[in-house]
């Protein structure tokens, strides 16, 4: 029996700079990772690499200045509403700033007892216990306090309310239903990440005047920045402090050279794929950690599709019960290799994690890299697609 499955391999680079040729970096330090670690790579090895260093390669960066120059553009001397942003110092303080120069006045409507990706201000017991509606009532940021008292952030112990209040130069208002701030102004920028494009719908057929979402500024060049024409400033990070980087462009042709460097290097066709935030639930913070539009922005043709898998436990409470070891051992071999091609709806399935092979790949890769000083901007993802039965 081969006692290897599926292996994640944090991969060390160097502090990867503006216009770095990434391709050959990462190719080379996947080759190197296998010599000085004693591996072999192998045909169907992923190699995943993460946004961050893609896009600072690319030096795709805005400062907020050029932010705010597109705002005003789209918006004028108008109020603003700014409504259901995440509640984060990383991934939206900086887009708050920009957002608010380029604006007359603004007013932002956060959600509560969370945001849209889990960041919490209070419990569901708390609303329950004050008697709190969260789809009908509405909290100015003072009524709020008084009514919860401290409302700060069981990780970071941040306070978003007064934070985005001071930052932002801005009121804040707190409400589910994005049409609460057409009550305010008609004119109205959704900071929704996932269910973006259902909130402009909502609001436009409640009678705004203009609403924007996220993907809809910087989708091209702005005084010389950085630019995304697929995710606008959706994705971005904190850079500096009078700067963001943007998600990375072109990651096509990224995914696909890096495939072509590693083949002519080794003669093994891996797939490889650029990866941003996993699509996973942190079960003590509630936080869901998909504050990226998506999980992979791009990737080679073998990561397309789902998991076509038995339900192992499944198999073996049910049809190798009551054989011997070997016995169970060969009929199981022998349900992986005769399994249909699609499994969707069969019993054998059932249980098996229904999500794309990318978005599985990218939360292990996130999972295995993490946020920190680990220095590992690359995972190779090793047996991934090998089962039992091989």
């Amino acid at each position: 029996m081969d006692y290897q499955g599926t292996i994640s391999r944090g991969i060390r680079a160097p502090i990867i700079k503006r216009g770095d040729d990434l391709a050959q970096i990462v190719a080379d330090c996947v080759v190197n990772a296998s010599v000085s670690g004693g591996f072999e790579l192998n045909d169907k090895d992923v190699v995943a690499v993460t946004e961050a260093v893609l896009g600072r390669a690319q030096g795709n960066y805005a400062t907020l200045e050029q932010i705010a120059k597109d705002v005003h553009e789209k918006f004028g001397d108008e109020t603003v509403g700014l409504v259901l942003p995440i509640l984060s110092r990383n991934r939206f303080s900086m887009l708050l700033r920009a957002i608010s120069m380029g604006v007359k006045k603004l007013i932002v409507q956060l959600s509560y007892p969370s945001d849209e990706v889990g960041n919490s201000f209070v419990t569901t017991e708390q609303l329950m216990e004050k008697g709190v509606n969260p789809y009908t009532d509405v909290f100015t940021a003072e009524e709020f306090h008084n009514t919860f008292g401290d409302v700060k952030h069981v990780f970071t112990g941040v306070d978003y309310i007064d934070y985005y209040q001071e930052i932002g130069n801005c009121q804040v208002i707190l409400a589910n239903n994005p049409c609460e701030i057409l009550k305010h102004t008609k004119y109205v920028i959704n900071a929704d990440i996932h269910t973006r494009k259902q909130t402009k719908a909502i609001l436009l057929n409640a009678g705004a005047k203009k609403v924007c979402s996220l993907d809809e500024f910087m989708t091209h060049s702005v005084d010389g920045s950085g630019y995304n024409e697929q995710y606008g400033i959706l994705g971005s990070n904190l850079a500096t402090e009078n700067s963001v980087k943007l998600f990375p462009r072109d990651c096509e042709n990224f995914v696909l050279r890096v495939q072509k460097l590693i083949f002519e290097k080794t003669g093994k066709m891996l797939e490889c794929m650029v990866y941003g935030d996993g699509a996973f639930k942190d079960p003590v913070g509630g936080i869901w950690e998909l504050a990226d539009p998506v999980c992979s922005p791009a990737f080679t043709s073998g990561l397309v599709g789902t998991p076509n898998e038995i339900k192992l436990k499944y198999v073996a409470d049910n049809k190798l019960a009551g054989l011997s070891d070997e016995e169970a051992e060969r009929e199981l071999k022998k349900i992986i290799a005769q399994k249909q091609n699609n499994l969707v709806g069969n019993m054998l399935s059932q249980g098996t994690t229904p999500r794309r092979i990318t978005d599985l790949l990218a939360s292990l890769a996130d999972l295995t890299s993490g946020s920190g000083d680990k220095g590992t901007p690359i995972v190779l993802v090793q047996n991934y697609f090998k089962n039992y039965a091989m």
